[in-house]
Parts: structure tokens; C-alpha cells; sequence
């Protein structure tokens, strides 16, 4: 791909309106739910409305994960953000969140009221299962492409077992895993590890 073609593909503030990001986001935040909400994001933000690429979303999708906040919040901020600004950034949030304060506040007020919803707990239970179903499929495309040595698998396994196995709050995996991970990838490390280049070989 040429650089000129790249840029056509890139996002653009100028292309991408408020009212075109409040919408989507808005949209997000009506059908997404749970831990599936990071596959509609994905659907929707790259494949869909092609607004990022691969690695910007999952570069976006980790600094959503280390703040504080709900993960879709903080990918609509940042999504927002990138593609107008701060106008964007609260357009954004806004629609992302709408939909579901809207949900929250009229269930409270039916139960407040008296009302009784019956088979709420069936539902609730197949709505989570479609959203691991979800979480999995949308885990394995934006992994696959990354998951390349032997260190990554086993960085993957030991953050698993620590938070799955030995119930590990993230507060306690993140400090102490976290920093290992990077210190394995700091770019003078990942030179080493890269072959080296025909006609480029360090004389002896």
C-alpha cells in the first residue's frame, strides 16, 4: 500500500461529523452488552465505519483497560477524541452512555414501583453467554496477529492462571506482570529478537 492510499484510508476529523460519531456510539450503547461490548466496538469502529485500524484500536482498547472506568467509556473517549477533539470526546461519551442511563433509571423505577419482572435472572444468564461468546471471538482476531514467540504465549498463560486460577485482583496482576512484559519488549530487546537483514549484517 502507498502512502497515498494509506492516508485515503486514514481516519479524517474533516470526513467524520459529530452528529455521524454521537450516532454510532449512541447505537453501541443500545445493543452492546457487558464484556462484549469490545467485539461490537470493533465491528463497528473498524470493519463498519473503518474510523481506525487494527493496532490503533488495540492500542486504544489497552489504555482503556489500564484507567479507571468501564472500558467502553474510556474507548469512547478516546475515540472521540482522536477523530474531533474534546467536542468529539464528550460526543461521544455521551452516546455511549445515554442509552444505558436511560435503561438503568426506568428499571429502577418500575422496581421502586412495586413492579416485578419475571425470568429476569434466565435472560440476564443468556445475554451473558452471548456476550463470552463474543468476547472470545473478538479476543482471538485481535490476538492472533500479535501471539507470535514463545514468550507471548507464556506471558498469556501466567496472567490467566493468576487472575482465573489463583483469583488475583487486577490491581495486584497488573503492577506485577505489567512492568515484566514491558521490560521483555523494550525496544532493544525486540532489535535482538528480530532476524537480521540481508546486506545490513554487522561485520565482524
Amino acid at each position: 500500500m502507498t502512502s497515498d492510499e494509506a492516508a485515503a484510508l486514514a481516519p479524517s476529523a474533516e470526513r467524520v461529523g459529530l452528529p455521524a460519531i454521537f450516532r454510532v456510539f449512541l447505537t453501541l450503547g443500545a445493543t452492546s452488552f457487558g464484556g462484549g461490548v469490545v467485539a461490537y466496538l470493533r465491528e463497528a469502529l473498524v470493519e463498519r465505519e473503518r474510523w481506525l485500524d487494527g493496532e490503533t484500536f488495540l492500542a486504544g482498547l489497552e489504555l482503556s483497560q489500564i484507567l479507571p472506568g468501564l472500558n467502553a467509556t474510556n474507548m469512547s473517549v478516546y475515540v472521540g477524541e482522536r477523530l474531533r477533539g474534546a467536542p468529539g470526546a464528550l460526543v461521544a461519551c455521551l452516546g455511549m452512555m445515554l442509552p444505558g442511563t436511560i435503561v438503568v433509571m426506568a428499571l429502577g423505577i418500575l422496581f421502586t414501583g412495586g413492579g416485578r419482572v419475571m425470568n429476569v435472572s434466565t435472560v440476564l444468564v443468556g445475554v451473558g453467554a452471548a456476550a463470552v461468546g463474543l468476547l472470545l471471538a473478538t479476543t482471538w482476531k485481535i490476538g492472533r496477529p500479535v501471539i507470535q514467540r514463545a514468550t507471548d504465549v507464556a506471558i498469556i498463560a501466567v496472567t490467566v492462571a493468576a487472575v482465573a486460577y489463583f483469583k488475583l485482583s487486577l490491581a495486584v496482576v497488573l503492577p506485577t506482570i505489567g512492568p515484566v512484559a514491558v521490560w521483555l519488549y523494550r525496544p532493544r530487546a525486540m532489535d535482538r529478537l528480530r532476524p537480521p537483514t540481508r546486506g545490513h549484517e554487522t561485520p565482524k
